[in-house]
């Protein structure tokens, strides 16, 4: 760990997204979305997933229990509708992270301290990350917050650095942080998941780093994450 031992501050901390930057959200959805056709036929499934939209709308991000609870209406006498809740809270997320996910933490920590950073509800998320595996991973290391980008000065009271990594997959997300912390911030952006694929191009290469998959991460020095370190992408697929 890399610290300014006269004040206790690390030199650099690392900061990961979760879903569809650590783990395949989008396979957890798809498998969600199979889950909700076979017990309710097609037509309930699109319902769900307008109530999920609405929802988020409205919260600001994923609720997948609070669109289920919304979701019962007029199903309460259907026996599949109790086998939903177990359905969500047990999911093997443990199986859908990338290849090299922990692998990638691992080398992360050997640089400097490293935690997530994440949107999202204070039930479903937290669990969620429990049973991939990352919670244990990062020491209980996780911050999850309505809207991470505006949590800023919370994030860096709990890890206070003089230079911090944020690897997301949505570039926007990575600009609005680049936007406050500036020189002090690399972003990394990760092209996993379908919101790194409908990102504007110019969005994306914006990014101070600009990588394929999560395990391309475990090569790099912790140079590389410097401020003068030069960008770097990869060419597009």
């Amino acid at each position: 760990m890399l610290s300014d031992h006269a004040s206790g501050v690390a030199s650099v901390v690392f900061l990961l997204d979760v879903d569809n930057t650590l783990l395949d959200n989008d396979r957890f959805a798809a498998d969600l979305g199979d889950r909700l056709e076979q017990a309710f036929g097609a037509t309930e499934r699109d319902r769900y997933w307008a109530i999920y939209a609405q929802l988020r709308d409205e919260l600001g991000y994923a609720d997948y229990l609070g669109a289920l609870q919304r979701f019962r209406a007029g199903l309460d006498n259907d026996p599949a509708l109790l086998q939903m809740s177990p359905w969500l809270l047990d999911y093997p997320f443990a199986e859908r992270l990338y290849p090299h996910a922990l692998d990638t933490i691992a080398h992360l920590r050997s640089l400097g301290p490293t935690a997530i950073l994440s949107d999202g509800d204070v039930v479903f998320q937290p669990r969620k990350i429990q049973h991939a595996g990352l919670w244990a991973a990062l020491d209980g290391k996780v911050l999850i917050y309505l809207h991470k980008q505006q949590m800023l000065v919370a994030m860096q009271q709990r890890y206070p650095a003089a230079h911090y990594v944020m690897v997301d997959d949505k570039p926007q997300i990575l600009a609005d942080m680049k936007q406050r912390l500036g020189h002090r911030l690399t972003t990394v952006f990760v092209r996993q998941g379908h919101y790194a694929a409908a990102a504007p191009a110019g969005l994306q290469s914006a990014a101070d780093l600009t990588i394929a998959c999560i395990g391309d991460l475990r090569g790099r020095k912790l140079e590389d994450f410097l401020p003068d370190a030069p960008a770097i992408s990869l060419p597009a697929d």
